[in-house]
């Protein structure tokens, strides 16, 4: 039978074993698709010995003492694919620290990039999981003993994996590859719900400020409604609608009816009154409002798309190579500033990426090594260059 916890005593009780563990492992079932909150349905936990479901919609729990848990720098915190976890306790004010996030250390330990729990689990463990219970309505209560079995199985797994990816990466050097990945997803702006702050998730497509101050106060109106409707926020307007009305600014309700991406009769709306105001205020002053954007980065050389392409395929062979993700080593972006720049100031150039890859683009780019391709492999092979007469 799963451990169900439903008390507030029976969670402090619980939580008192898992603080004398080095490590918990953590997973949460959770409901999204039609708020703006999360709606967090169950927690799973596990320690080396001791595991349980705490059921936060059981009345009268208090999730205090798994909070405080979360936040105790003693005890390190194993969570596959952490970000939506870590957003819903970072929401509840208890930012998991620290973080090992298996999904990152699989991506340096040769399982691929973006690597699923069942995959990890199968390839370390050789445990097929039971899926049967994906698709649970996590709200619903009762839960039957096979979807809280199911959900259980997402930790006591991950307990076991766990230490042994971490001495995976550790015999090998790479442990401390993963770490600044990981410490990003503890970065409070990464879960900042602001709404001045909004504009940041849209791709701003001009950089005048009058544009600029208009997409910026829209997106703070559609924020603001999202989360007192508790809505998604595309359910109110969507990301094309606000670059429109960003570069139209219309001002009154014939304006607003006229664009394509705005939905029919928005501006009879209940929401119409408040769109219109937030676009008045960022006409009012852009010169001031205007949030500040860097400018787009200049089109590489001439030539240099080419470049790029060659450093890609450099960086698959150095990537299966080496075991570890390319998306880890380098990014398209990173691969754009080394082919127009030596000294691009990109990770790809630094620590260990350096290293695996970045060392030899430069080479590459020098003519100092030559991609060849043997028997459908890529090969990287060092350029002998005959010496001038």
């Amino acid at each position: 039978m799963t451990l169900t916890i439903t008390t507030t005593d029976a969670l402090a009780a619980f939580c008192k074993k898992l603080e004398k563990a080095p490590f918990v492992a953590v997973d949460t079932e959770f409901m999204r698709e039609t708020t703006y909150w999360p709606i967090l349905c169950l927690i799973q936990a596990a320690s080396p010995t001791d595991a349980a479901c705490i059921d936060p919609l059981a009345e009268g729990l208090d999730l205090a003492p798994f909070l405080a848990l979360l936040t105790n720098d003693k005890v390190e915190k194993v969570f596959h694919a952490a970000r939506q976890d870590v957003e819903i306790f970072n929401n509840l004010g208890a930012m998991p620290c620290p973080l090992f996030d298996t999904q990152i250390a699989a991506m340096a330990g040769g399982f691929g990039e973006q690597v699923a729990y069942d995959s990890l689990v199968r390839s370390m463990l050789k445990i097929d999981l039971d899926k049967s219970s994906r698709f649970t309505d996590w709200a619903r209560r009762p839960l039957s003993e096979s979807q809280l079995s199911y959900a259980l199985a997402d930790v006591t797994h991950l307990a076991t994996l766990y230490p042994l990816l971490k001495d995976k990466l550790d015999k090998g050097g790479r442990l401390s590859w993963v770490k600044g990945d990981m410490a990003s997803l503890v970065d409070p702006a990464l879960y900042d719900s602001d709404p001045q702050n909004a504009w940041k998730r849209l791709k701003p497509k001009k950089l005048t400020h009058k544009y600029l101050s208009v997409l910026k106060s829209v997106a703070a109106w559609r924020e603001t409604v999202a989360q007192e409707r508790d809505q998604p926020r595309g359910r109110i307007l969507k990301d094309d609608a606000i670059d429109e009305l960003a570069t139209q600014a219309p001002t009154d309700a014939d304006g607003l009816n006229r664009l394509r991406s705005v939905p029919k009769g928005f501006a009879g709306s209940k929401f119409g009154p408040g769109l219109l105001e937030a676009i008045r205020e960022g006409l009012a002053n852009p010169e001031k409002t205007a949030p500040q954007v860097e400018a787009r980065k200049p089109p590489p050389p001439q030539g240099a798309g080419a470049t790029v392409e060659l450093l890609k395929v450099l960086l698959k062979a150095r990537a299966e190579d080496s075991g570890v993700a390319s998306k880890l080593i380098a990014t398209v972006s990173d691969l754009e500033a080394i082919a127009a720049d030596d000294e691009a100031d990109t990770p790809a150039l630094q620590g260990w990426r350096y290293e695996a890859f970045g060392e030899d683009a430069l080479k590459l780019k020098r003519g100092e090594l030559a991609l060849v391709l043997d028997d459908n492999r890529v090969r990287v092979v060092a350029v002998r260059r005959t010496p001038k007469a």
